[in-house]
C-alpha cells in the first residue's frame, strides 16, 4: 500500500504530536498516531449543520462551531446561512487554524475566507465560561464522542457545568448538537438531567450511504417553567 505523506507536524495543546499526511487526495490530521479526521468521510459533519441550523430563529443568525476539523461543517453551515450571519469557530489548535487556510483550504472551499467567520483559538469550555445568549445554534465536534476524548480536559463539557455553559451561550429556542463516533445513551440522559429535551440521530459517515455511521445528539434546552 502506498505510504502516507507527511505535510507538517506541529505539538497539540496537549503536547502530542500532531501531524498532516496525505495519501491519494485524502488528507487526514493525527494526534498522537491517532486519526483524528479524515477527509474521506464527512457526511456526518456536514449533516450536523443541517441539524442544528433547521428551523433557525435569529435574525440574524449566529452559529458557534466548536472544533474547526477540515472545514466541512462550517462549510455547509455557511452554505445554509444568510448573508448577515454571523459564524464563530472555536478550535484550540493554531496548527489546524494554519492548516485549513493553506494545505487544505480546497477541502471545503476555503470557508475561513469567508466575512461572516470570526476564529477563536481557545479551548471551548473557556470560551462557553464567559458567553450569554449570544447563539442559536452551537455544533460540537472536539472529541469522538462523549465517551472517546482526545483531551482528557473536554471530560466537563459533558457533564451538568458544561452543560449548563452550553444552554446558557444559547438564545432561547436555540439547538445544541453534539458529532460522536458512536451512541451515547448515557450523555442523553445528562442533557434530560441538564434540561433539555434530546435525541440521537444515526447519520451515514458518507454522502449517499454506506455501511460507516456516526451519531449526532440534538438537544434543545426546555423553557424554565417545561423543566418543573
Amino acid at each position: 500500500m502506498k505510504p502516507w505523506d507527511t505535510l507538517a507536524t506541529e505539538p497539540s495543546p496537549d503536547g502530542k504530536e500532531l501531524v498532516l499526511q496525505e495519501r491519494d487526495g485524502v488528507y487526514v490530521i493525527r494526534v498522537g498516531g491517532q486519526e483524528l479526521m479524515s477527509s474521506a468521510s464527512h457526511g456526518s459533519e456536514e449533516a450536523m449543520a443541517e441539524a442544528g441550523l433547521e428551523g433557525l430563529k435569529g435574525e440574524p443568525p449566529s452559529v458557534l462551531i466548536g472544533g474547526l476539523g477540515l472545514g466541512y461543517t462550517l462549510r455547509a453551515a455557511l452554505d445554509l446561512l444568510p448573508s448577515r450571519a454571523s459564524v464563530v469557530v472555536v478550535e484550540i489548535s493554531a496548527p489546524v487554524v494554519a492548516w485549513n487556510r493553506g494545505p487544505l483550504a480546497h477541502l471545503a472551499g476555503a470557508p475561513l475566507c469567508d466575512p461572516r467567520v470570526t476564529v477563536e483559538v481557545a479551548e471551548i469550555g473557556r470560551f462557553l465560561a464567559t458567553t450569554r445568549r449570544r447563539f442559536d445554534a452551537i455544533l460540537l465536534d472536539v472529541d469522538n464522542g462523549p465517551s472517546a476524548l482526545f483531551r482528557a480536559g473536554n471530560q466537563e463539557l459533558y457533564r451538568q457545568s458544561g452543560l449548563a455553559a452550553f444552554s446558557g451561550a444559547l438564545r432561547p429556542g436555540g439547538a445544541l448538537v453534539v458529532w460522536s463516533a458512536v451512541a451515547a445513551p448515557r450523555f442523553v440522559e445528562e442533557l434530560r438531567k441538564a434540561g433539555f429535551d434530546a435525541k440521537e440521530q444515526r447519520i451515514a459517515a458518507r454522502r449517499g450511504g454506506g455501511k460507516a455511521h456516526h451519531v449526532l445528539i440534538l438537544g434543545r434546552p426546555r423553557p424554565a417553567r417545561a423543566r418543573r
